[in-house]
């Protein structure tokens, strides 16, 4: 109850502090771009282990026919179903994936009322701003927020985030939520819920969005061609953690170039290309500039109390996904 009132509370707020020039139909209109994601996942997903095999979260209209969610939904999917506030339910297929950005682009496979949402400025962001996350559900899906940090963000699998958006109070609902400005604008999309949100290191509990800004450039590839332009990074098939300035392996990736190359979990990243790796994204930026997917990345492992010198073959990250079975 109190809860539920709590939602409400927001979204009266929303109504009429974050869309104070425009009539309440206007404010409705900005909430009809959140959907609900519901995604069925192939029997032999790669990613099936960590993510599961049905998974469910939340789009934003960003284009006629075309809804933006977090990429981990909706990867490795046989059935995509994609409904409005309203209960209305339409399937949609995996329009274009971005490992770099982390997001997913979904296409309805039939007409999903509501108002795409215009892209903001998501760079101009700044600490102590008030936004809105809005999850599917309507109003009760509505909650406002604090940004509380814009700093890099590295994540064990191989991804890194320049200027990450963090806030607080944490939603629940947060894969693929969608952060909302004053002006109605579509700003980032909900990726995880993080202990540190306001300072690396503390309690803090909050939100990680990835920035709006990353999809301007690549959203016309993701629609044409289902990736981004330009040449794909090196993929290692590698999680990683930090610790205490050390690189260590926590998961390899079966099958993957990290697999092939012996690499284990417990090893410890010491060196790429014979230069010293001191921190997560260090170890990213040295291998990503050693050159495209399928470029030869030589790695220095500490391996119990031996130091080996392994190459690895990279990929590109999107060839390690299953297909979707096709007739």
């Amino acid at each position: 109850m109190i809860a539920a009132a709590l939602r409400a509370f927001a979204a009266a707020l929303f109504l009429a502090a974050f869309v104070p020039h425009a009539a309440a139909q206007d404010a409705e209109a900005v909430l009809s771009a959140v959907v609900k994601v519901r995604a069925k996942i192939i029997p032999n997903a790669r990613s099936t282990s960590t993510l599961g095999p049905q998974r469910e979260g939340t789009g934003v209209l960003v284009r006629e026919g075309y809804v933006l969610t977090i990429g981990y939904l909706v990867i490795e999917s046989e059935t995509v179903e994609v409904s409005n506030a309203a209960g209305r339910v339409v399937p949609a297929t995996l329009a274009g994936y971005d490992h770099a950005s982390g997001f997913g682009l979904l296409k309805l496979l039939a007409p999903l009322e509501g108002r795409p949402l215009a892209l903001g400025d998501s760079a101009a962001l700044a600490e102590r701003d008030t936004v809105m996350i809005a999850t599917h559900g309507g109003k009760d899906g509505v909650s406002l927020a604090a940004v509380v940090s814009r700093r890099p963000f590295a994540g064990g699998w191989e991804y890194l985030l320049d200027s990450a958006i963090y806030t607080y109070p944490p939603v629940m609902n947060w894969s693929g939520a969608a952060l909302i400005g004053a002006k109605g604008e579509l700003l980032g999309i909900g990726s995880l819920v993080v202990a540190d949100a306001a300072t690396p290191g503390t309690q803090s509990p909050g939100n990680l969005f990835v920035p709006i800004d990353l999809l301007k450039p690549i959203l016309d590839d993701l629609v044409d061609k289902g990736r981004a332009g330009g040449a794909p990074r090196p993929w290692l098939g590698v999680n990683t953690e930090e610790l205490r300035g050390r690189v260590f392996v926590a998961r390899v990736s079966p099958e993957g170039p990290a697999d092939r190359a012996g690499l284990r979990p417990g090893d410890i990243v010491i060196g790429v290309g014979g230069e010293e790796v001191a921190s997560l994204p260090d170890f990213y930026r040295k291998v990503w500039s050693r050159g495209a997917a399928g470029a030869e990345i030589p790695v220095r492992v500490l391996h119990g109390t031996q130091v080996k010198d392994v190459s690895l073959r990279s990929i590109d990250r999107q060839e390690y996904f299953r297909p979707k079975t096709s007739y």
